[in-house]
């Protein structure tokens, strides 16, 4: 970016991450974390996969999220029954005022910028694939013709870890679509005092709009233009390459509880992620501790723990913090004046 106008950019969107937090904050006591993912998803053209027990506001924080931004929002609630024309849309016969019919398409809830895929692994693979195949190529083809979807365009999905009879988990290679898996966890004691106090007095906060899609599109834009150093890359390079169990970059550890690591789309989302955490916090420059923050989010889907691993209760979150420890960054070489 211009280094005349950086400064003043950054800072606009430092101060629309401060003011969209505040307004969700009205709603969501506590998850700032996650909710500062959920942002950085968004600036970075990314999709989001909210994974949590029930009852931890997973929907309600998309719903606000959606409410703070001025774009179409659309929730859809997959079930089994749910058929890929249900979400894309479909073509109608329609018949004119001359009695002459013809084909009309009529767009289904995918054409929105924002999409609440609300337990999405509760639908069958077809109709999960035709959001995939959307969420990847921002369009849809219905018989012989492809529509463009709105820009931005971006899916927050939502799934249930607890209670899987009846549902159809997502392959690996669809899971990998997803820019972030953020995990829900409960809320601290103090919090959910808060919210226990707060949603049971009867009122409803008001959220005001802070940003609309040309907004968006902006930030978007400038968030691609934060810097990443050379020796950032080598470092995502290195840490991503150190899940592969057959790599020679891979700690002895890897190599005894991974089955298979992360491929290289792990690395694109980990710097873009980390250019988007940069730009929320005013910074023009991408830090080695924006990279290490976002290491469990795009990589715990990413690489899979083999069966020793799952004997001794060890998950994909304890190897990720594990090698964050492990895996040094590069030595930046040092100039004399």
């Amino acid at each position: 970016m211009e280094k005349e106008q950086a400064p003043k950019l950054l800072d606009q969107i430092r101060r629309a991450r401060n003011a969209m937090m505040d307004e969700i904050s009205k709603v969501i006591i506590g998850q700032e974390e996650v909710v500062r993912q959920m942002l950085a998803c968004v600036l970075a053209r990314g999709h989001c996969l909210l994974v949590g027990v029930p009852g931890l506001a997973k929907t309600i924080m998309v719903k606000t999220l959606a409410r703070l931004m001025a774009m179409s929002f659309k929730r859809i609630q997959f079930t089994p029954d749910l058929m890929p024309s249900d979400i894309t849309g479909t073509n109608i016969i329609e018949e004119d005022s001359a009695g002459k019919r013809e084909f009309k398409f009529v767009q289904g809830p995918l054409f929105a910028h924002i999409i609440l895929a609300d337990e999405i692994n509760r639908t069958p693979p077809k109709t999960q694939a035709a959001l995939l195949e959307a969420m990847q190529e921002k369009q849809v083809t219905v018989g012989k013709t492809t529509y463009e979807l709105p820009r931005p365009f971006f899916v927050i999905a939502t799934q249930n870890p607890i209670e899987q009879e009846g549902t159809y988990p997502l392959p690996e290679a669809q899971l990998d679509r997803f820019m972030f898996n953020v995990h829900v966890d409960y809320p601290q004691l103090q919090e959910e005092e808060k919210i226990l106090a707060s949603t049971t007095a009867g009122e409803t906060p008001e959220v005001k709009q802070v940003v609309g899609a040309k907004e968006v599109l902006a930030i978007q834009s400038m968030v691609d233009k934060v810097a990443v150093a050379n020796f950032l890359i080598s470092y995502v390079a290195r840490l991503v390459r150190a899940t592969r169990p057959k790599s020679p970059e891979a700690p002895d550890f890897v190599k005894k509880l991974l089955e298979w690591g992360a491929g290289p789309r792990a690395g694109q989302y980990l710097i873009v992620g980390a250019k988007a955490m940069a730009a929320m916090d005013g910074r023009a420059n991408v830090s080695a501790e924006d990279i290490r923050k976002l290491a469990v989010p795009v990589m715990r889907h990413r690489i899979a723990p083999n069966f020793q691993a799952q004997a001794e209760g060890i998950d994909s979150v304890d190897i990720i913090k594990k090698l964050v420890q492990t895996i040094e960054e590069p030595k930046v070489a040092k100039y004399a004046q």
